[in-house]
């Protein structure tokens, strides 16, 4: 088998093998809980609803929003984080380093601080907001200068925007006891108690940031082999990089907006992703919108099972989980860089 044949065989069997793996995830996030449900048992309830009222509250009016949650959040930090490693060349990007996290985490306490907003469906909003906002500055910021906004630019800017949005969130929070607690379990990540028609409202900036970041993946691939080749074939690396923070902040912002900034998983699944399929932006981002939904739900199952009959935020369980993991991915690469 030629190496090309092989390494598109390998690419579509990887794939195949993540969406099995995530649709495994999403059942086990239906079927486990404080009160386990069988297989039979959930597929009956997804198949025919209407039967058991009992079970029929468990499974769509608990379960089935949690993991849609997880499948349309965790696809977009996985598809965030694979953007931003690719657009900064930076393997130790995430979504966080455009300030979406710090920018939401602002505004929620702003919200919670000033406006006396208490309700997840209120400061979702200006959680989103915060995140564009502090995007938009970073990129702005970046742009100044000689050659636009280049990938160590914006990761400068973004780590200037962070560090200034977090102190000022400290600051508010250490002055006003009543935030902080509101504050809290927001920011801690969690795909619990969120209110089903919350996703419906942000699902289409996900999908539009998906079509942006599936639309700008051959121009990256071709931005991956120097800008002078980029331009020489005809590239607009400008619009390219433009495009690609407005997909990173509708997908990452719309995320953290939900969720909460749930880390490591746009830092992690693109680089798993990678080493599947090589550095095809293309494959890496598609690969990363299915591992990374994966990674969220199974964390979040774990959460169940380690503190049954109550549960670890699954915000808690994948720093846990991918902190290690990382920190063993990067002294590999280094052993192999020497």
């Amino acid at each position: 088998m030629k190496w090309g044949n092989a390494l598109t065989f390998r690419r579509r069997t990887g794939l195949l093998l993540a969406l099995l793996g995530l649709a495994a995830c999403a059942l086990l996030s239906i079927m486990v809980g404080s009160r386990w449900l069988g297989v039979g048992t959930v597929l009956e309830a997804l198949a025919n609803p209407g039967g058991d009222e009992a079970t029929d509250a468990i499974v769509w009016g608990l379960r089935v929003p949690r993991t849609g949650f997880g499948l349309a959040v965790g696809a977009a930090l996985g598809m965030a984080g694979a953007l931003m490693q690719g657009l900064t060349r930076n393997p130790l990007a995430d979504p966080g380093l455009l300030g979406v996290s710090a920018g939401a985490s602002l505004a929620v306490v702003l919200s919670t601080g000033l406006l006396g907003v208490t309700s997840l469906s209120g400061y979702i909003w200006f959680a989103f907001a915060g995140a564009a906002a502090a995007s938009v500055v970073v990129f702005l910021l970046a742009a100044r200068g000689v050659g636009g906004p280049t990938p160590t630019k914006l990761a400068l800017a973004g780590a200037g925007v962070t560090a200034m949005a977090g102190s000022v969130t400290t600051s508010l929070l250490l002055a006003d006891a009543a935030t902080l607690d509101r504050y809290r379990f927001w920011s801690v990540g969690a795909l619990s108690g969120q209110d089903p028609a919350t996703l419906g409202q942000v699902l289409p900036f996900l999908l539009v940031g998906a079509v942006l970041a599936a639309a700008i993946t051959p121009g990256m691939n071709l931005l991956a082999l120097g800008e002078d080749t980029a331009r020489g074939l005809g590239q607009r690396i400008g619009l390219i990089r433009v495009t690609g923070v407005v997909a990173i902040t509708l997908l990452a912002g719309a995320g953290v907006a939900v969720c909460g900034p749930i880390a490591f998983v746009g830092l992690v699944v693109p680089h798993i992703a990678r080493a599947i399929c090589g550095a095809d932006h293309r494959w890496v981002l598609a690969l990363s919108a299915v591992l990374a939904p994966a990674l969220l739900l199974a964390a979040d199952v774990l959460g169940r099972l380690v503190a049954h009959p109550d549960e670890l935020h699954v915000g808690i369980v994948v720093a846990a989980l991918g902190a290690p993991f990382f920190i063993a991915f990067v002294r590999r690469s280094r052993v192999a860089e020497l």
